[in-house]
């Protein structure tokens, strides 16, 4: 059976060399404008390039305003601030999340709260975090008050897995009635729409990463999204090292932070965001065909975009039987050149997370042990 997956994968990437899960492709405007920043000498966080990056990527996922970060955790971080989460305060996340999530919330000396998600989603499940607040919070002069350990819960950071949106506008309704300040964690999910809308514009903040792997990429780079232009004023002055504007003088009022995003990456960004389009497209032929290719396979199913969701298809995956299953795929595929990845390990499983508090997390358990994540790069 594996060796079917792995020469059917070869013929859909037509090679017989090792295929990564996932490498970037350059095939547009990247040298030009690359060559361009440079010959400008600007290529440090001032520049015509990062000026252009934010307004377009603004108008891509309609939100009004957009600020370039050096990378998502970077993004996620700032954006926390922003919702005024303080040390000791609590935010609540998913389980089945990439470690970043959890580091930006630790950055501030938060604790993260983990609530389970959906199946088909991959995400924050709804149903799971209105069972959580009721049995565990209270909102108290307009802040939700976690009983169990006093603390305040500030925030809601759903993640949305692999570019699978997850169930965000239910998420939003509680998060408005329990007042807890919604922040997407969209690093995975640039081109992915929910209900017609794009992911990381339904929360008052949205983050997003730009790392090697991703659809798009600058090496590295984030970009934090917002409708509320007081927000988006005090998100580039934080990311500026807290720096009063001034034609010569060094004042810096407050604890500020180098998160701006260099010149030289947001030429590369521009050129990558005007081929996402296409990238989208071929990622979804190739889920087309892996959605063909294992529906006769048994004991493998594909893992495609939930229900009112349109997926960008980030990263492929398939689920299998069982953590036996999994791993004997895993090893197959690897020792055959082919890459293959699982997801992640739990959050609360990790030394430093181990105390955080759980709800029932039986669907992050079962997917845990279970999805294989398979070759997903843009093809050429």
């Amino acid at each position: 059976m594996y060796s079917s997956v792995v020469e059917f994968i070869r013929g859909v990437f037509n090679t017989t060399e090792f295929i990564p899960l996932h490498e970037p492709r350059f095939v547009g405007n990247e040298k030009k404008y690359l060559n361009d920043c440079i010959d400008s000498t600007f290529v440090s966080s001032i520049g015509k390039y990062v000026d252009i990056f934010e307004e377009e990527f603004a108008k891509r996922v309609g939100s009004k305003y957009a600020i370039a970060t050096v990378n998502g955790t970077s993004a996620l971080h700032i954006s926390l601030i922003l919702a005024d989460v303080t040390k000791e305060d609590e935010v609540i996340t998913q389980p089945l999340t990439f470690v970043a999530t959890c580091n930006a919330i630790s950055y501030i000396g938060a604790k993260s709260v983990f609530v389970d998600v959906d199946l088909d989603t991959m995400g924050l499940s709804p149903k799971a975090l209105q069972e959580f607040l009721e049995r565990n919070c209270k909102v108290i002069d307009n802040q939700c008050i976690n009983m169990t350990t006093n603390k305040t819960i500030k925030a809601c950071v759903p993640m949305h897995t692999f570019g699978h949106a997850c169930r965000i506008d239910a998420i939003k309704v509680i998060c408005d009635e329990w007042c807890i300040a919604l922040i997407e964690d969209s690093a995975e999910s640039l081109g992915s729409y929910y209900k017609g809308q794009h992911t990381g514009t339904f929360g008052e903040l949205g983050a997003f990463s730009f790392n090697g792997n991703k659809v798009i990429t600058s090496g590295g780079g984030g970009v934090i999204v917002t409708d509320n232009e007081a927000l988006a004023k005090e998100a580039k002055y934080l990311s500026t090292t807290a720096k009063v504007s001034h034609k010569w003088e060094y004042v810096h009022n407050r604890i500020g932070y180098n998160y701006r995003m260099p010149n030289l990456n947001a030429s590369l960004l521009v050129a990558q965001l005007e081929q996402l389009d296409s990238f989208l497209e071929n990622k979804r032929d190739l889920a087309e065909k892996y959605q063909e290719f294992f529906s006769s396979i048994d004991g493998i199913s594909f893992v495609h975009e939930p229900k009112d969701s349109k997926s960008n298809y980030w990263l492929q995956a398939v689920i299998v039987e069982d953590i036996e299953q999994r791993d004997k795929f895993l090893d197959y595929t690897n020792t055959q050149g082919v890459m293959t990845r699982p997801i992640w390990k739990l959050m609360n499983k990790l030394e430093m997370f181990k105390d955080s508090q759980c709800g029932s997390l039986e669907n992050s358990k079962y997917l845990e042990e279970r999805v294989v994540n398979i070759s997903s790069s843009v093809r050429v």
